[in-house]
């Protein structure tokens, strides 16, 4: 079952990129005591994600955190080299911390998973967002099919 309203965000390990290299995320530690918006999204570098999804996210950055969100994360089943570069090209700088579930761990563990075998991308993440409170789901935006909608920054802006 798909994580919910309620539910406690997965504790495992993750990636992001760092101006030092690659550097180890825990989950359970990152979102204690914090609100967090987490959107995941199908890949870096991929059309909608690099055209609508990361950009409305660095766009509404400033808006987000003056509504009480600490930190930004957008996730990708991406390995952390791919992350990286995706975050310099879309010019990201500090208002998005970019995170790879390049073993789709987390994205397993939240059952949102998005099979592309069939398109030569392997396992991938359903585009979603949610915002998370002391590491729990206050609200969550799954899109149906490859709508983009319900994962919005808009539509996070108006879950605040």
């Amino acid at each position: 079952m798909s994580i919910k309203v309620g539910d406690k965000i997965p504790a495992l390990t993750l990636t992001i990129p760092t101006a030092e290299g690659p550097r180890a995320l825990d989950t359970a530690e990152f979102f204690a005591g914090k609100t967090v918006a987490l959107f995941a999204l199908p890949g870096a570098f991929t059309p909608t994600c690099s055209a609508k999804h990361l950009p409305g996210f660095v766009a509404h950055a400033d808006a987000l955190k003056a509504k009480g969100v600490d930190a930004i994360l957008c996730l990708s089943v991406n390995d952390v080299f791919v992350m990286d570069a995706w975050g310099k090209d879309q010019k990201v700088g500090d208002k998005v911390t970019l995170v790879a579930d390049g073993s789709a761990d987390f994205t397993k563990a939240v059952d949102l998973v998005l099979d592309l075998t069939e398109r030569g991308l392997g396992v991938r993440s359903q585009r979603y967002a949610l915002i998370a409170k002391n590491g729990v789901v206050t609200w969550l935006g799954v899109e149906e099919g490859m709508g983009f909608e319900a994962s919005t920054a808009e539509a996070v802006l108006a879950a605040l």
